[in-house]
Formats: structure tokens, sequence, C-alpha cells
């Protein structure tokens, strides 16, 4: 189940990366301004600075997110109590950490309205999934 843990907390960081990407990079783009429900160039031109900032958290939550899983992965992928390496237990505290963040993220997300639910589902889901994958491969 770590492995499992390890994909999805994965993917959760490469997607934040991405967002990055689209909020402190493309932000100024038509192609951008759609995903996000901007209507004009002006409304980018206001907003960039917000974005760009935003951009730069999401950018932290993946570097943890992606630190994590190599640390837990170098560690043996094994953190149960008493059982894991160092570098096991340290990986998954800050995966877990991380992971929690972008769902916490999202569920903030989702109290701005129901009409960002596929956001919310990008955003959300695989952390949340590696969560409990997490929690399982303890018990495990």
């Amino acid at each position: 189940m770590g492995i499992a843990a390890s994909i999805l907390i994965g993917i959760a960081g490469l997607i934040h990366v991405y967002i990055l990407v689209l909020e402190s990079v493309r932000w100024r783009a038509p192609s951008t301004w759609k995903v996000f429900g901007l209507r004009s160039q002006e409304e980018a031109d206001t907003t960039a600075g917000l974005a760009y900032n935003q951009g730069f958290y999401n950018l932290f939550l993946a570097i943890g997110a992606l630190l994590g899983v190599v640390l837990l992965l170098s560690g043996g992928g094994s953190a149960g109590v008493g059982g894991g390496s160092a570098a096991a237990i340290a990986g998954f505290t800050l995966a877990l950490f991380s992971a929690g963040s972008m769902f916490a993220a999202s569920m903030v997300l989702l109290s701005t309205g129901r009409d960002k639910l596929r956001a919310v589902t990008i955003q959300g889901l695989p952390p949340l999934l590696g969560i409990v994958a997490l929690l399982i491969s303890l018990a495990v």
C-alpha cells in the first residue's frame, strides 16, 4: 500500500506543479483564462499578482509531497510504528502533511461554490486517496 500511496501522492504533486505553471507562468494566456473562468485580458492582468503568488503556494505543496514520496521510498516504504527507518518516517510525515494540505485546500475551493466541483476533484481526489493508502499502509 506504500507504493500505491506514493504513486497517488506523486500524481498529486505533479498536478500541483502543473497548477504552478498555469498560475505563475501562463496566467495571461487566453487558454488559461478559460480554465479559471476569467473573461478578459484586463481581468487576467488585474489578478496576475495574486495568481503568481498562489502558483508558488502550489509549488511548495508539490515539493513537500514529492520529497515525502522520495524519502518514503528511499527508506524502504515502511513507516509502521517502531519498524520504519528515519527516512521512511520523515517521508510518511511529509507526504501526509502535504497531501492533507492539498486536500484541505480543495475543500476550501469547494466552499466557494459547487461550480468548482471539477477543479476540486482534480485537486483533491489524488491526495485524499493517497492519504487513505498511507493510513492503510500503517495497518498492514
